[in-house]
C-alpha cells in the first residue's frame, strides 16, 4: 500500500475544493485559470495571489514559509529540538533557552549609537510586519486532552513550554509557549518527506506591498476602507482626533478590546490597521497612523486632479503609490544601513527587472531568526520630546513595558508627535555582543492574554527550535562563510571573548548553537548593524522580494518615467512633515544628530508632485461616458487590445451577477453593468 495518496481530482468539483479550503482556512491549490483575469494585470491582489502567473501561490498570504535548508525535527516530522528531554545533539543536551537568555543575552544597560536614530529600529519592526507574520496555535493542547498551554509544563502539541527552573535554587517552573500553527500542504510537487513534515505559515503576503496598511484578505481590506465616502480613502477613527483635528486609526470591530487602559480616563480601544500587531508599541502605532494619513492625503489630491476617476481607481492608485514608497524607503534608505553598503552590493545589487523564476516567498530563517536581529537594538526607554526636542513637560519618558498595548497614550497624551520626535531625536541603542537584549524585554515583556511577564530572548530561541531551523554553523556554510569548529574560530567572529567562551561553555558543541544567537553576537560589518551571517540572509531575502515581485515599483509598466522621478523625491522625513505637526526634521530621519544640528524646515524637504498622475479623459471615455456606478461594488477602467474596458468588482460579502467587464464600442457601453448581490455562502 502506498504511504500517501491523493484522491482523483475529478471526484471533487472546484467549488467544493474552495469551500473545504475556506472551512479549513487553507488556500485551495490554485485553479489553473485563476490568474487569467485582465484586472489582475493592473493592480496587485490584496492576498498576493497571482503575482506570479505560473506559480500563483508564491508570496501569497497563508502559504508556508519557504525553507532554504531542510528542517531539523527530532523525529524528522514535527517534534522540535529539545522536545525529547534526554536526546543528545552532537553528544550533548541542548541548553534551555531561558538559561541562554539569562547567562548571555540579558543586559541592564544599553550604550548609544551616534550615527542612527531610534527610527531605524522602529522602521525595522514596521517593515517586518509588512513581510511576515507567523500565527500561533490557540490556547489549549489537542482538544481531547484539554490541557491549557498557559498552565502546563508538559510538552504536548501545541504546547512547548520554556523551562525556567531557577538555575541556582533548582526550583521548577516554566513560561508558556504556543507552537506556530502548522501550514497547509499546498504543493503537490513536493517530495513525500517534506509533505509529511510540519511547515510553518506566513499568514500575510511576503511582498513589500504595504499590506501593513491595507490588510491581506478581502474582508480586512473592506473593513479598513471608507466605502461609504466614495472617495477612495481609508476609514478613520470616529471617536477621537488629534489636537489639530488630524485622524487616528479606527478602533477594532470587536469590543471591548484587550488593550490596556488609562487608569483615570474614558476607554480607548485597540487601534485597527492592516496588521494586527499595530498596538504592540507606541512608535509602531505612530508609524501606522502616519501611513493612514498619507493614504488619505494622496487620495484626496488624486481625486482633485482626476475628477473622472472612480473611487476604486483612486484607492488602487493610491495603494500603488504607498506600496512604492514602502519599497523605496526600505531598499534605498533603510537596508544599506543595516547590512552595510558592501553586502548590499554583493547580495542585492542593481535591479534588472522582474524575474518570474524568483520565488519571493518569505523564508523561515529570515522570519524566525535573521530579521529578529532588531530585538537587540530596542531601547529600554521611550523618550517623548516637545517642539524643542527636549523632554516633554507634560508627558515624561516611559519605560518600555509601559508602552505595550497602550493606544490610550497616543489619544490622551499629545498625539503621535511627542513619540515621533522621541524616535527621530534619540540615538539608536548600540549593538554589541556583551549588551544584547534589555531587561525590559527579557524580564517584563507583555504578551496580551498571557498573565505573566515573558522573555523575548527565550521566545526567539524556542521559536527557532519550534520551526526546526538548522543551527548556526549550517547557515554559515549556506552563506559560504567559514564553519566554526573551535573556540578560537568563534573568537575570530565574536569580538567579545568572554561572550564567545560563555556560549561554548553552555552549548558544549559549536553545531548546537542556535542560529539567532550566533548571528546576533557576530562582529558588525563596516557601516552595518549586522554581522556577515545576517547580512547574507537578509540580503538574499530582500533581493528575492524585489526581483520576484511583478508589481515592484521599478518593474516595466508600473509607473511612467515622470512618476518614477517624482517617487524618488519621497522620504520618511517628508511623510512625517505632511502628516504631523512636526515642522523641522533631518533630511534623512534615520540618521541621528542632536537638535537643532542638521535639522531643516519642512519647507525645504522635497515632496512628490502628484501632477505626474494626471490622466486626461480618453476619447473613448468622452464618447461612451462614465460607466454606471453600481451598489456595493465599483469599477476600474483598463485598456485591453486597444479598447476601453470597465472592469467591475463587488465589495467583500457580495457576489457579482452579470458581466464583470463591459467594453466601449461604437460610442456606447456593450452591456448593462452587473449587480452585486449578498453572498449567502
Amino acid at each position: 500500500m502506498k504511504p500517501f495518496s491523493t484522491p482523483d481530482e475529478e471526484l471533487l468539483l472546484w467549488e467544493h475544493v474552495e469551500l473545504i479550503a475556506e472551512l479549513s482556512q487553507c488556500l485551495p491549490a490554485s485553479h489553473p485559470s485563476i490568474c487569467q483575469h485582465s484586472h489582475l494585470n493592473k493592480y496587485r491582489t490584496i492576498t498576493g495571489l497571482c503575482n506570479n502567473r505560473q506559480n500563483p501561490l508564491w508570496g501569497a498570504a497563508n502559504t508556508p514559509l519557504v525553507r532554504w535548508l531542510p528542517a531539523e525535527y527530532e523525529d524528522r516530522e514535527r517534534e522540535p529540538k529539545g522536545w525529547n528531554r534526554g536526546r543528545l545533539h552532537n553528544g550533548f543536551q541542548l541548553p534551555s533557552p531561558r538559561e541562554v537568555s539569562k547567562k548571555i543575552l540579558r543586559t541592564s544597560s544599553k550604550g548609544n549609537d551616534d550615527v542612527y536614530s531610534q527610527l531605524l529600529v522602529e522602521w525595522g519592526q514596521y517593515i517586518d510586519h509588512d513581510i511576515t507574520f507567523t500565527p500561533q496555535s490557540s490556547g489549549s493542547a489537542a482538544f481531547w486532552t484539554g490541557v491549557d498551554c498557559l498552565t502546563t509544563c508538559e510538552y504536548m502539541h501545541p504546547c512547548f513550554p520554556i523551562e525556567t527552573g531557577d538555575i541556582i535554587s533548582g526550583a521548577q517552573g516554566c513560561m508558556p509557549f504556543f507552537r506556530s500553527l502548522p501550514a497547509c500542504f499546498v504543493n503537490s510537487g513536493s517530495d513525500i518527506e517534506q509533505a509529511l513534515q510540519r511547515q510553518q505559515l506566513n499568514a500575510i503576503t511576503s511582498f513589500m506591498d504595504a499590506s501593513v496598511v491595507y490588510g491581506h484578505n478581502p474582508k480586512m481590506g473592506s473593513f479598513l476602507r471608507d466605502l461609504s465616502g466614495l472617495n477612495g480613502k481609508l476609514a478613520i477613527n470616529e471617536q477621537f482626533t488629534d489636537p489639530k483635528g488630524r485622524p487616528y486609526l479606527p478602533f477594532v470591530a470587536t469590543l471591548p478590546s484587550a488593550c490596556l487602559q488609562d487608569p483615570q480616563g474614558q476607554r480607548v480601544e485597540c487601534f485597527s490597521a492592516g496588521d494586527s500587531r499595530v498596538n504592540e508599541g507606541l512608535p509602531l502605532s505612530a508609524l501606522h497612523t502616519l501611513w493612514l494619513r498619507e493614504h488619505n492625503r494622496i487620495a484626496e489630491a488624486l481625486k482633485h486632479i482626476n475628477g473622472h476617476w472612480s473611487p476604486e481607481t483612486i484607492y488602487q492608485e493610491t495603494r500603488k503609490i504607498i506600496g512604492a514608497l514602502h519599497q523605496i524607503i526600505t531598499m534605498r534608505d533603510y537596508l544599506p544601513k543595516i547590512i552595510g553598503p558592501e553586502s548590499f552590493e554583493h547580495y542585492i545589487g542593481p535591479y534588472w527587472g522582474y524575474d518570474p523564476t524568483t520565488d519571493p516567498s518569505a523564508s523561515n530563517v529570515f522570519a524566525t531568526a535573521a530579521f529578529r536581529f532588531g530585538h537587540a537594538t530596542i531601547s529600554p526607554i521611550l523618550r517623548r520630546l516637545n517642539e524643542s526636542f527636549q523632554e516633554h513637560e507634560h508627558f515624561p519618558h516611559l519605560r518600555l513595558h509601559n508602552t505595550f498595548f497602550s493606544p490610550w497614550r497616543i489619544v490622551k497624551e499629545g498625539g503621535i508627535e511627542p513619540i515621533l520626535r522621541g524616535i527621530i531625536g534619540t540615538a539608536a541603542p548600540a549593538v554589541s555582543a556583551d549588551m544584547v537584549l534589555t531587561e525590559e524585554l527579557t524580564e517584563k515583556l507583555v504578551v496580551l492574554n498571557v498573565p505573566q511577564h515573558m522573555d523575548l530572548a527565550s521566545l526567539n530561541l524556542q521559536r527557532g527550535r519550534d520551526h526546526a531551523l538548522p543551527g548556526y554553523n549550517d547557515w554559515r556554510s549556506f552563506c559560504g562563510l567559514k564553519s566554526i569548529k573551535t573556540l578560537d574560530d568563534f573568537k575570530e567572529v565574536v569580538s567579545d571573548y568572554k561572550v564567545a567562551e560563555k556560549i561554548f561553555e553552555i552549548y558544549k558543541h559549536p553545531n548546537n548553537i542556535d542560529v539567532w544567537l550566533g548571528g546576533l553576537v557576530e562582529n558588525l560589518l563596516p557601516g552595518a548593524r549586522t554581522g556577515p551571517l545576517f547580512a547574507c540572509l537578509i540580503g538574499k531575502q530582500m533581493k528575492a522580494l524585489r526581483d520576484g515581485d511583478r508589481f515592484w515599483w521599478e518593474a516595466e509598466g508600473m509607473f511612467t518615467q515622470q512618476q518614477k522621478t517624482e517617487l524618488l523625491k519621497a522620504s520618511l522625513s517628508r511623510i512625517i512633515c505632511d502628516n504631523s505637526d512636526i515642522k523641522e526634521v533631518h533630511p534623512d530621519s534615520f540618521r541621528f544628530s542632536k537638535y537643532p544640528c542638521g535639522y531643516i524646515s519642512c519647507d525645504h524637504i522635497p515632496s512628490i508632485d502628484l501632477e505626474a498622475w494626471r490622466q486626461e479623459k480618453s476619447q473613448d471615455l468622452e464618447k461612451c461616458g462614465t460607466p454606471r456606478k453600481i451598489k456595493n461594488g465599483d469599477f476600474i477602467l483598463s485598456s485591453t487590445s486597444g479598447k476601453l474596458v470597465a472592469l467591475y468588482s463587488c465589495y467583500h460579502g457580495f457576489k457579482l451577477r452579470g458581466a464583470s467587464s463591459i467594453v466601449c464600442e461604437r460610442n456606447q457601453w456593450s452591456d448593462q453593468p452587473p449587480q452585486c448581490t449578498v453572498n449567502r455562502q
